[in-house]
């Protein structure tokens, strides 16, 4: 099981599963305490892209090199801002609850109770702003293609995601 980190400020919220190999050298990137714990970081980062961005936010989700999954919430600007490392190796579903909500988890079951057949692993590699939706942070020129995802039934149930090389 990877750590699970949580961190709020002000009115942020995240939530960080994994590690990140590269902590050390993005907290001296962005000028960090040492102390400062990759949900931390992870907050730091969308208040610099929100705030001055000097990189587009693929760039600085692909320079976080570790096993990650995370999802931001912005109370105040009713952002999410979502992301699996390359490999997919931290798991994370979302799918749509009944009230048209996001929801996100690393836990396939809690979505499949609140969310029914439209949840679908979030695709590795990615990032998703609802500014600018579901990108792959890996190849962010290419666009994104929905593939029908079929349960054991034999019954489609939501999409999953994947790049769309020839884009």
């Amino acid at each position: 099981r990877q750590p699970r980190l949580f961190a709020s400020v002000d009115d942020i919220f995240c939530i960080f599963v994994g590690t990140l190999e590269n902590l050390c050298v993005l907290r001296r990137q962005y000028g960090l305490s040492k102390t400062t714990t990759e949900a931390n970081l992870v907050i730091e980062v969308y208040k610099t892209l929100i705030e001055r961005g000097p990189y587009p936010a693929d760039q600085v989700v692909k320079d976080m090199d570790g096993h990650f999954a995370f999802v931001l919430f912005d109370n105040k600007r009713t952002t999410i801002f979502a992301a699996v490392d390359g490999d997919g190796s931290v798991p994370l579903f979302w799918g749509t609850a009944v009230d048209g909500s996001l929801v996100f988890s690393d836990d396939p079951t809690i979505l499949q109770d609140g969310c029914g057949k439209s949840f679908a692993p979030f695709p590795a590699g990615c990032m998703f702003w609802n500014g600018g939706g579901l990108q792959s942070f890996e190849h962010p020129l290419n666009k994104m293609k929905a593939i029908p995802r079929v349960d054991n039934e034999g019954h489609e149930c939501g999409a999953t995601f994947k790049v769309d090389k020839f884009t």
